[in-house]
């Protein structure tokens, strides 16, 4: 068995030996690795009580500011419609596909989304995700599981959360899915 092989393998060392030496050339790898996950969910926490903390010092032009760089750096917007499906939102504005209203969702004050108060305005002090499960198939990479936040009095709210991740031209991940919600409670 080891003579069959070792002569399969003969004409393709052949082959290669007998080409020329090629130039280093550009590679596209928009491999996506555990740590650039956990990295991007670690820098949405953290941006989220940014805006609150902006919010809370410069009021709603500051948290509107920082909110539009959060979700031009953090989602794929400039891509395609994302697919965020906020956990506070009501029909029939349930579904957040535009740039417009995610930045609605988050610090509220525009007249097209009148339900909005603004989620990352809620004083949020800490935020944290526990991951059920991290799925990575090359150049997407999709998470599900839990983020739990804590509120300026100390209670605890907790979300089912899903995020699916891909890299943008730069290399940079970027949310494409995003859905949210309060865990059942039967009644």
């Amino acid at each position: 068995m080891k003579k069959s092989l070792s002569l399969f393998a003969l004409p393709a060392v052949l082959a290669a030996a007998a080409l020329p030496a090629q130039a280093e050339v550009p590679l596209a790898n928009r491999a996506i690795t555990q740590a650039e996950v956990l990295a991007a969910q670690t820098g949405w926490c953290k941006a989220l009580l940014d805006i609150g903390a902006a919010h809370a010092s410069g009021g709603q032009a500051a948290a509107k500011a920082l909110a539009e760089k959060v979700i031009d750096t953090a989602y794929g917007y400039q891509m395609s419609p994302v697919l965020f499906k906020p956990t506070l939102t009501v029909a029939p504005q349930t579904f957040r596909t535009t740039k417009a209203g995610a930045l609605a969702y988050f610090v509220g004050g525009d007249p097209a989304f009148p339900k909005d108060e603004g989620f990352a305005l809620k004083g949020w002090t800490r935020c944290e995700v526990s991951n059920s499960a991290i799925f990575i198939a090359g150049d997407s990479a999709s998470t599900q599981g839990n983020v739990s936040f804590t509120g300026k009095d100390g209670k605890v709210t907790t979300v089912d959360k899903t995020w699916t991740y891909v890299k943008d031209d730069a290399g940079r991940l970027r949310i494409v899915v995003h859905h949210s919600s309060l865990p059942y409670a039967p009644r």
